[in-house]
């Protein structure tokens, strides 16, 4: 198949400037002996708040700013000794140190790509990758209650066994993940969300369901028997520092939006209480893992919503709005 010389991209002109550029730039090119692979683009997904990232945490090396982490697509070129073979259908959560995955064609290496779920649309894959694994390492790793996140599921429900989780945000992309992977590991599963969406998070396992407009989770959890062991916060701020009033002595609060000391209320008095504060790292391992449970039929992705990469702005201002239910997905295979 002949390649193109240019290639759609979209671009975010400075780290400064949230504004966005449909341009087109020259086909990247995989490094010479290196684990790099050439990927055709069929679909990509954006990350809540990734505009800021390259103001607020640097790539180590000055690259091009091209958002979308989530990729699926299919290999173009692998390198020598590679797991994979041109025209595999592979998906990732591409290497923050490189640009991300909303143009054509884009690179992966080894260590972070892992062949998609059976079954699904491009946008489907697309939808999985940095949520399902930064829920994954939340879970099996980060919490404390089990081990290396090997993904022993029978293991880890030995470790679970009896443990409350409130999930902050539980509709939106990660917290969906964290309420139907915690819901397998055996924990009993509490989680916040809009009105809207309590039918939704109720179907991916939670135990209970707390409406965050009407539910003061500070009061909630001075109520006897409401304690949890973990909470796992994936929208920070407000709803962050009211979930400290929520976990037991010698518990656990882990976010991914900041780290939950800066928020921690001042007359808190819980002891023994550790705080958590992690950015999740792509990697093959755990992705193969949620593959399996996947084709197993026991997690889904949800896709909030589908558009071109023409529409870029209308896409990037739904996401911006906070209140999607699971992901967009750019599917570049329209208006093409």
């Amino acid at each position: 198949m002949a390649l193109p010389k240019t290639i759609r991209t979209l671009l975010q002109p400075s780290a400064t400037s949230t504004d966005l550029t449909l341009t087109t730039a020259s086909l990247p090119t995989p490094e010479r002996n290196s684990t790099e692979h050439l990927i055709r683009v069929h679909a990509c997904a954006p990350c809540a708040g990734e505009l800021l990232w390259p103001k607020n945490f640097p790539p180590p090396k000055p690259r091009e700013l091209i958002p979308c982490p989530d990729v699926a697509g299919s290999i173009v070129a692998a390198p020598e000794g590679s797991p994979f073979r041109v025209g595999d259908e592979v998906y990732a959560r591409t290497n923050y140190i490189r640009p991300g995955n909303a143009r054509d064609y884009t690179i992966g290496v080894t260590e972070e790509i892992a062949l998609r779920p059976k079954g699904l649309s491009w946008a489907e894959s697309a939808a999985i990758p940095v949520s399902a694994e930064t829920a994954w390492q939340a879970l099996f790793i980060h919490a404390g209650i089990v081990g290396d996140g090997d993904g022993d599921i029978v293991a880890a429900r030995e470790s679970w066994k009896g443990k409350r989780v409130l999930v902050t945000a539980a509709s939106g992309g990660v917290g969906m993940w964290v309420t139907q992977l915690a819901n397998l590991l055996g924990a009993t599963v509490i989680a916040t969300c809009g009105s809207d969406n309590v039918s939704l998070v109720q179907s991916l396992g939670a135990n209970e369901v707390l409406n965050y407009r009407e539910t003061n989770l500070r009061e909630w959890g001075t109520r006897p028997g409401n304690k949890v062991d973990v909470v796992i916060d994936c929208i920070g701020r407000k709803s962050l520092e009211d979930a400290w009033w929520t976990v037991r002595d010698g518990g656990v609060v882990l976010s991914i939006f900041q780290p939950p000391s800066q928020v921690r209320p001042e007359d808190h008095r819980g002891e023994g209480v550790r705080d958590v504060f992690f950015v999740m790292e792509p990697s093959r391992k755990h992705l193969e893992e949620i593959t399996k449970l996947v084709e197993q039929g026991k997690c889904r992705p949800m896709v909030d919503s589908i558009w071109p990469l023409e529409q870029f702005h209308e896409a990037f201002k739904r996401l911006q709005g906070g209140h999607t239910r699971g992901k967009i997905v750019f599917d570049l295979s329209l208006n093409q």
